[in-house]
């Protein structure tokens, strides 16, 4: 296993990770088990080498970082952003589709007893689990998977978060919401996407939009 510098120095270092969490404070995220959880989870293990200067700089704010794959690391505004909406109360059993570099996956959880995650492309998932493996993460379970159809094996979940825009909202993840669970993604085509809210109630669903977002688009099947 790849070994990690988990302390970091200089434009990695714990100080400069105390000076994200507080831009991440100052920008609106007012969730304080977030704010823990990022100062917790070193950010710039999860990107490649090359960009680790940039894990915790301003100039990232609103970029989102290449993971390989034609993947990204989303930015870490709409990270807190996702994971403080979905945390709106405690949820202890939570699916995320899509792990990509497993920085969300190593944040909620620090935040849920059980976290479930489906990544389509294996590069990117065995990478994500040797991530965590360093970091002692051991309330993670993850697989290999299409993520428009969930785990329903694992189900239903407190909590779902999406971490790729799907045209449409899959119904097979919404099947598997239990009833009060959550689940937080963005929704639309390549021009136009919203980061929407379903709240699972014993009548139905309700939606709510948070703000315009520009994901990476939810792929059906497995890729290469």
């Amino acid at each position: 296993m790849t070994r990690y510098d988990l302390a970091g120095i200089g434009m990695t270092s714990v100080r400069a990770r105390a000076r994200f969490v507080d831009r991440l404070a100052e920008k609106g995220i007012d969730h304080p088990e977030v704010l823990d959880a990022f100062s917790a989870v070193p950010r710039h293990i999860f990107v490649s080498e090359a960009f680790n200067h940039l894990a915790y700089s301003d100039q990232h704010w609103d970029k989102a970082l290449p993971i390989g794959h034609g993947q990204t690391i989303s930015q870490p505004f709409t990270v807190a952003l996702m994971t403080a909406t979905l945390l709106d109360r405690p949820r202890r059993s939570v699916l995320e589709v899509g792990t990509g570099s497993g920085f969300q996956t190593a944040v909620l959880a620090h935040l849920c007893e059980r976290v479930f995650s489906i990544e389509r492309l294996e590069p990117l998932l065995l990478r994500a689990r040797e991530r965590l493996e360093a970091l002692g993460v051991t309330n993670v379970r993850s697989k290999l998977g299409d993520g428009h159809q969930g785990w329903p094996e694992r189900g239903p979940f407190a909590g779902i978060l999406v971490t790729a825009a799907p045209w449409a909202v899959p119904r097979a993840l919404l099947e598997q919401l239990e009833v009060g669970g959550r689940m937080v993604m963005p929704v639309g085509g390549d021009e136009a996407q919203e980061l929407k809210v379903y709240d699972r109630t014993a009548d139905g669903f309700e939606e709510q939009v948070i703000e315009a977002v520009r994901f990476v688009r939810l792929v059906k099947g497995l890729g290469t």
